[in-house]
């Protein structure tokens, strides 16, 4: 029982360890930035894989041409796209610390 014991509290220290590894990762990726386009590259959102919007921008023709509601529209497709791919570009980076072992809780 003992040596079951000392297992589990090596596995308990190694998982620890695993942690602080995700959460060192997570803040050094955390500004890392992806810019996500909608409606013919017209609509740019830029966000970070710590899923902060960081920048909007918006060609001013299109503005002007299609109004203020396709634009809109376009700021809405253009940033949840950009939250998913920093979704998966985060997660992507995690399971290389990982080794692609999902710990719940972890990511």
């Amino acid at each position: 029982m003992a040596q079951f014991r000392g297992g589990m509290n090596e596995l308990m220290r190694q998982a620890a360890r695993l942690q602080r590894k995700v959460e060192q990762t997570k803040k050094e990726l955390a500004d890392k930035e992806i810019v996500a386009t909608s409606v013919g590259d017209k609509v740019k959102a830029t966000v970070t894989y710590a899923g902060k919007v960081s920048k909007i921008e918006i060609d001013p023709e299109f503005l002007k041409s299609e109004g203020l509601e396709l634009a809109l529209d376009g700021v809405v497709a253009a940033v949840n796209s950009g939250l998913e791919q920093a979704d998966k570009a985060m997660e992507t980076e995690i399971e290389k610390v990982t080794n692609g072992v999902k710990i719940p809780g972890m990511v």
